[in-house]
């Protein structure tokens, strides 16, 4: 199995599997003298791990992170990283019912029918297990980041879960880490609480949207035509387990508006270009404006789910399947700090590649 690398000069190779022994990454063009610790990567690893809340998935997994290359006294040294987190608390026999069924929106069938072979022990590679090594990179990519353009933020939220939205007028950044949805609207993180205990008792799961923020991020980002910033953050987003959809910006909603009423109005403001709005996410043919970076991303229901439904075997046979197991009934949730992750990992790299190509930027304003 290839691609399963992504990046231009600040790459990640990621590896392992959802009930292997481990899983980590190797993180390839970071530069040298990044302040790095396991503590500050653990910190986001928290973030995304198992167990947190009961909304989640009951597997307990401390997602302990380790540093194995790459660093000297405290700093990377420019040569290769190497992230491994051990895997603790797997149930592969809860998976013993399907090992020749095909879950129902499941990557099963696909798998097996490009390579004839599945891992079925909770999905092997296509587990969201995988997106904690990516969360440990993204670690890497902040730290770098920090270093590099310190007024830089990356930050993500849950806008939607089912058919319930936030109220953005109530945004409030403050209220995401203060419930288990990184939700930044109180109101609507009470609603989905009841909506989500009654999705659990109905062995069910739902969809999700969330929206990752990135604000200080420089102008010049990016390049024309097949290396557009905004191209590789939606192929970081789409890559992310059961995401369906991506847009930036306003997106697929830009399509109701008018050009009078899409277009980014420019003054002059006492330091430099100020824009009247945002519609474009921050990136103009492909190319940061020194807006906030906006991206959103769709995120399917877990297949996984405890309700019969109609499939096949991999000998042809009609079946009925459920899923035991320990599984999110909402995998948006956990979703989010994958995104800020992958949107770090994206920035960096075009960063590093920004730098190499021009080093400052060559246009001048006022």
């Amino acid at each position: 199995m290839s691609f399963n690398t992504f990046g231009h000069l600040f790459r990640v190779t990621t590896w392992g599997e959802s009930h292997g022994p481990a899983l980590g990454c190797t993180v390839d063009g970071c530069p040298p003298g990044i302040p790095v610790d396991e503590a500050g990567l653990q910190h986001w690893l928290d973030l995304r791990k198992p167990g947190t809340s009961k909304f989640v998935t009951q597997r307990r997994e401390p997602d302990e992170v380790k540093i194995l290359s790459g660093m000297f006294e405290g700093e990377t040294t420019g040569t290769p990283i190497q992230l491994m987190i051990e895997n603790a608390d797997q149930r592969s026999k809860d998976y013993g019912d399907i090992k020749d069924q095909f879950r129902p929106g499941h990557a099963d069938y696909t798998y097996f029918t490009k390579y004839g072979i599945r891992d079925y022990r909770g999905g092997g590679r296509s587990s969201a297990r995988e997106t904690a090594a990516r969360v440990a990179a993204g670690g890497i990519a902040r730290a770098a980041l920090a270093k590099l353009v310190p007024d830089m933020t990356v930050r993500g939220a849950m806008v939607q879960i089912g058919d319930r939205k936030i109220d953005r007028a109530q945004w409030d950044w403050h209220q995401v880490s203060q419930n288990p949805f990184w939700c930044p609207d109180a109101a609507a993180a009470a609603s989905w609480e009841s909506f989500l205990d009654d999705l659990r008792k109905d062995h069910d799961s739902v969809g999700a949207i969330v929206e990752v923020i990135a604000e200080g991020v420089p102008a010049g980002l990016g390049a024309p035509i097949y290396a557009k910033l905004d191209t590789d953050l939606a192929a970081a987003m789409m890559s992310i387990n059961a995401v369906k959809g991506v847009e930036i910006g306003d997106g697929f909603a830009a399509a109701e508006l008018r050009g009078s009423q899409n277009a980014d109005e420019i003054r002059m403001g006492n330091n430099g270009p100020r824009f009247g709005s945002n519609h474009a996410g921050g990136i103009l043919g492909g190319i940061s404006s020194g807006q906030a970076v906006v991206v959103r991303f769709a995120v399917k229901p877990t297949s996984s789910i405890l309700t019969p439904r109609k499939s096949i075997d991999r000998f042809g046979k009609e079946v009925e399947i459920i899923t035991k197991g320990r599984h999110d009934p909402c995998v948006g949730i956990r979703a989010v700090p994958v995104g800020e992750a992958m949107a770090a990992c994206v920035i960096l790299d075009h960063l590093l590649l920004h730098r190499g190509q021009v080093g400052e930027n060559q246009g001048v304003i006022g």
